[in-house]
């Protein structure tokens, strides 16, 4: 039999089986008669039953209209009091049920009579004006002697408004006034109205007041700052003039001795022929006539004057023209760089503003050591820092091929290159996706070697697909790798044999890290939402965070093995010392969904990735808490003791020892959010340096940005090979692997296709 499954149904409000009020009413009374029927009403009202409608059940049967004064017969009917006693003069009677009745026989229904008097009041007041509530409200005021007359006519000139007051009639709340009375009042209306306006007036007055004054100091906040920002402008330019003018004649000065070497070098080898030609014809004119000299070398020596001069004159105009054009070359690639500067014009403003205001008291700061700074004397350390990044910045306007090949297989339709990695020295770039291959290419061979197919110098294969690779940085020819089956793999490029495997991950591992700092040491992530920390002296794991999400992405500080940054589906960047695993140092937040990649530019600049489309870039320092509590050491630590180097080990030991109190960490600092590339579901790559920070697209796009800019300096599009594939090019491919070369302006890219460029930022 078929079955029928449902989802979860949303529960349903039940229809109460209430019986109106008329209803009980009428049903009451024919099983028990009108006393019956106001004891259930009454009842009824009493536990908040809804209002009793209207309807002929409270109709006097006589008169036809809602009972007054009910009175309440033997046989259980009511009735109006005037209406039964009018119709027992007639007859003797009962008019419902004929049942003989006499006046003896009445009976006042006080409970039927009080609720047809609240409902009647009910009934009103829906449809009352607020002078009839206030007429009715004075008049149980008067009736209860809560107020005087003489008070209530007061108070009825306090309340009401003069139109009202004028026409309100004072024979319904029972008081006399006069007519002086009545002007009295008036005029105390007035001057009470006019207080009234008079305050609210001062109120609204008040109101404008503090909105202004609140402006106004925002804006002398603004202003002050604008001046103060105006103030640096202005310093600077003074600076940059100043060092300009010196630029300039030390430029003429160059000009003036590069002439004058010219004109040296031009006129000595002239010269020196000119001399050698009089000397020959002196000779062998003193060997055929003694003492005397032919016209024939004079005209010679004229003609060779006039070549001397027409020569040199070539060579200068020669020389005028290769200034003219090198002057023109000059020209415009200022002109391009100026048009690179006004396109971000909004992004290098706010990051002149932000470094000159920081750095405006600080003269003689301290700079990260950073090849791009210039120093200068009387240059403020903001403005040098500034002119480094705008430098860097204007340098680069496109990414250029300087060579391309294919990772893909024949035989295998999956070429994904889930990983690029450089080696230590950059000489070697391994290479490891779906195909379940590492591969070692020779970056000189791929660049140099104009082949259609580059063959590695190195291919090892694997059990699982691959996810990650990291070189070791001390060890040339160790590669750690990480697959889909949660294994973690240490190999031997010279042999191509595996050295360590670890499978303690339960599920696929992402990613996986070599320490900077510690030779043997390095961390993985996986989905069993584990982070792992590993030494290649020992089979096992000497350290295990456990997390609540899955875990995307591991990195090793550079400065420090102590410190780790965690990409996690839960959105976040959690950020670990290694000495105390209870809990992370940081949580970053910001990003809207999980962070497939975190890459550390220095070992304060942490950059993430995320599918929600955005690049972020994070200050490490400011957020790392500096004391601890000493005694708190976790227990895991000792094990640290056999794996790694003494070095490394009396290091935490001696830092733990010497801290003495925890602290909370401070708020995030986030430095930067770059946008322009998209990404949402894919593993596009990510990538840094010093300077510049990359990332891939899933439009089959490499994007690069400058880590103080916002937006991106320049991108590279990937090209289908094949003509018939380039319609559907950017909907099926995505950059999945990008890697700087050091701190060079080249790159690695791959794309889920298996194509492999080697890029250069060029001007």
């Amino acid at each position: 039999m078929e079955e029928i499954s449902t989802g979860p149904l949303v529960p349903a409000v039940k229809q109460d089986m209430k019986m109106s009020s008329a209803e009980a009413l009428a049903q009451t009374e024919s099983f028990g008669g009108g006393a019956a029927a106001a004891s259930v009403t009454a009842t009824m009202e009493a536990v908040g039953f809804p209002e009793v409608e209207l309807d002929k059940d409270m109709l006097c049967p006589i008169c036809m209209q809602i009972i007054k004064d009910a009175f309440l017969t033997a046989c259980g009917h009511s009735f109006c009091y005037m209406c039964i006693i009018t119709h027992l003069r007639n007859k003797s009677d009962c008019p419902c049920c004929s049942h003989y009745l006499t006046n003896n026989q009445l009976y006042p229904n006080f409970l039927l009579d009080k609720l047809l008097k609240k409902t009647s009041a009910r009934q009103i007041s829906k449809t009352a004006s607020p002078l009839e509530h206030f007429r009715q409200s004075l008049q149980q005021a008067l009736v209860s002697g809560l107020v005087l007359a003489s008070e209530l006519i007061i108070l009825v000139a306090l309340v009401l408004p003069i139109g009202n007051l004028a026409t309100f009639d004072r024979t319904e709340i029972g008081c006399e006034v006069s007519i002086k009375e009545i002007d009295n009042l008036m005029s105390i209306l007035a001057e009470k109205k006019r207080k009234m306006e008079q305050e609210e007036a001062e109120r609204n007055m008040q109101i404008l007041l503090d909105f202004l004054h609140c402006l106004r100091k925002q804006k002398v906040d603004e202003l002050n700052e604008v001046q103060a920002d105006l103030h640096y402008v202005k310093e600077d330019i003074n600076s940059v003039e100043r060092h300009r003018i010196e630029l300039y004649r030390a430029r003429d000065r160059y000009s003036v001795k590069l002439r004058i070497l010219g004109d040296d070098t031009s006129t000595r080898k002239p010269w020196l022929s000119s001399i050698d030609k009089n000397s020959s014809g002196l000779i062998s004119s003193s060997l055929n006539v003694r003492g005397g000299m032919s016209a024939g070398n004079l005209e010679s020596k004229k003609v060779d004057g006039k070549a001397q001069v027409s020569s040199h004159g070539i060579q200068k105009k020669d020389s005028l023209t290769g200034s003219d054009s090198q002057c023109f070359n000059q020209s415009s690639v200022s002109v391009v760089r100026k048009k690179r500067v006004h396109a971000q014009f909004n992004d290098l403003q706010e990051c002149y503003l932000q470094k000159r205001r920081q750095l405006a008291n600080q003269p003689h700061i301290k700079q990260e050591n950073n090849k791009n700074l210039i120093h200068r004397e009387g240059y403020n350390a903001g403005l040098a820092d500034f002119q480094s990044v705008l430098t860097t910045f204007t340098r680069y306007s496109r990414l250029r091929v300087i060579a391309e090949l294919r990772h893909g297989d024949l035989f295998h339709s999956a070429n994904i290159v889930s990983s690029i990695e450089f080696d230590r020295d950059d000489k070697l770039f391994a290479t490891a996706g779906v195909s379940r291959r590492i591969k070692v290419f020779d970056f000189s061979a791929v660049v140099n070697e104009p082949t259609d197919v580059h063959c590695p110098v190195v291919e090892m294969s694997t059990r699982s697909k691959l996810s990650c690779l990291s070189w070791n940085k001390f060890s040339k020819n160790h590669i750690a790798s990480s697959d889909y089956e949660g294994i973690v793999t240490v190999w031997d490029v010279t042999t191509q044999q595996s050295v360590m495997e670890y499978e303690e991950h339960e599920k696929r591992a992402w990613s996986v890290d070599f320490s900077c700092t510690e030779p043997s040491m390095l961390v993985s992530g996986s989905d069993d939402c584990k982070v792992k920390v590993w030494c290649t002296k020992q089979e096992a794991s000497v350290l295990n965070i456990d997390m609540k999400a899955n875990i995307c992405c591991v990195k090793c500080n550079p400065g420090s093995s102590n410190y780790i940054a965690v990409g996690s589906a839960d959105h976040h960047i959690h950020y670990y010392d290694l000495r105390n695993i209870s809990q992370p140092l940081h949580v970053f937040t910001g990003h809207k969904k999980a962070v497939s990649y975190v890459k550390f530019l220095s070992d304060n600049e942490l950059a993430s990735a995320s599918t929600d489309s955005t690049l972020r870039l994070w200050d490490v320092k400011d957020n790392v808490p500096i004391e601890y509590e000493a005694r708190r050491i976790a227990p895991c630590l000792w094990h640290l003791s056999a794996c790694f180097s003494d070095s490394l080990w009396c290091a935490m030991v001696s830092s733990r020892t010497k801290l003495s109190q925890q602290t909370l960490p401070p708020i995030s600092l986030q430095v930067r959010t770059f946008r322009g590339h998209t990404n949402e579901k894919n593993f596009v790559g990510l990538t840094v340096n010093s300077e510049y920070i990359a990332c891939g697209s899933e439009t089959n796009e490499v994007y690069v940005y400058h880590k103080e800019i916002s937006k991106p300096v320049t991108w590279h599009r990937f090209g289908s090979p094949d003509v018939e594939d380039a319609d559907e090019d950017a909907g099926s491919y995505f950059i999945s692997a990008v890697c700087w070369k050091s701190d060079s302006p080249t790159m690695l890219t791959a794309n889920s296709q298996g194509t492999i460029k080697v890029l250069v930022l060029a001007a």
